[in-house]
């Protein structure tokens, strides 16, 4: 009877010798007696590895550096954290204001994220608009150059100085009212014509190559002394080239929807400032 109590103690005391490295793997550290599981870094590490990058900037990879600095920022946390329960901080109204913010902000993640992972981009309708946006900048591209002045008096001086012989460019820098182009002496770059208020684009597309508007063009913004560089077919880049960014509009059209609807349907007394 004795033996066998002490060869079962022997048992008990074998497997919790060889339990304790499976139990020690499963943490990083001890800290005050209170184990920081791994699970806790591996769940930072991979919130880590989703974040966007900025422009320009390789995506970040799982590595034995980032591995050791989160396991840092972890123990850190815990050390931090149990110094402030000791101190009572986790009962203050502006904590538990802070983590109902908390809460509130993680939900809203998350009903959109399930919201996109449900609703993906369609190839199909990507393509439609694709083919739309083609047909409405299809045709001709035009290059002018264009003066802009306030008064028909100053466009009918300066159109005088032209036909004498002056430089299109170098008026246009010097009295042209348009920041965009003055500086490059009035040059507008190739554009289609829909681009453009109708009354300068009417005038712009008469013009043969080369050619000035004879008489000053009043649009809304004062009047414009017009000089037709070129005309080409229009350029227009592949679907392939622009699927990626008309998918991802798409994606933020029906999110953007979504949240319409759902602020439309809900029973409120409130009013909204938009």
């Amino acid at each position: 009877m004795k033996t066998s109590r002490i060869a079962k103690a022997a048992a008990l005391a074998a497997s919790l010798t060889l339990a304790a490295p499976l139990v020690f793997a499963q943490n990083i550290a001890i800290v005050n007696g209170k184990a920081v599981p791994k699970a806790r870094a591996e769940a930072m590490i991979e919130q880590i590895l989703k974040q966007p990058q900025q422009p320009g900037q390789p995506p970040q990879e799982r590595s034995p550096e980032l591995e050791q600095k989160v396991k840092d920022e972890v123990v850190l946390r815990e050390i931090f954290i149990q110094e402030a329960e000791r101190r009572g901080l986790q009962g203050s109204a502006d904590y538990k204001t802070q983590m109902e913010l908390a809460r509130q902000s993680i939900l809203i993640r998350a009903l959109f994220q399930d919201f996109e992972k449900k609703n993906k981009p369609d190839e199909a309708e990507a393509k439609a608009e694709y083919d739309k946006i083609k047909a409405a900048n299809g045709g001709q591209e035009y290059r002018a150059r264009h003066i802009l002045v306030e008064k028909e008096d100053e466009a009918k001086a300066l159109i005088a100085q032209i036909k004498g012989g002056a430089k299109f460019e170098d008026l246009a820098k010097k009295n042209s009212k348009d920041p965009g182009s003055a500086e490059n002496g009035g040059d507008l770059d190739w554009a289609n014509p829909g681009n453009y208020v109708p009354e300068f684009s009417q005038a712009m597309t008469k013009l043969q190559k080369g050619q000035v508007t004879d008489t000053p063009v009043k649009s809304q913004f004062g009047f414009h002394i017009i000089k037709l560089e070129d005309v080409r077919t229009a350029q227009f880049p592949s679907f392939d080239e622009v699927k990626g960014q008309l998918m991802q509009r798409q994606a933020q059209a029906k999110l953007a929807k979504f949240r319409d609807e759902l602020r439309t349907k809900a029973k409120t007394d409130y009013k909204f400032s938009e």
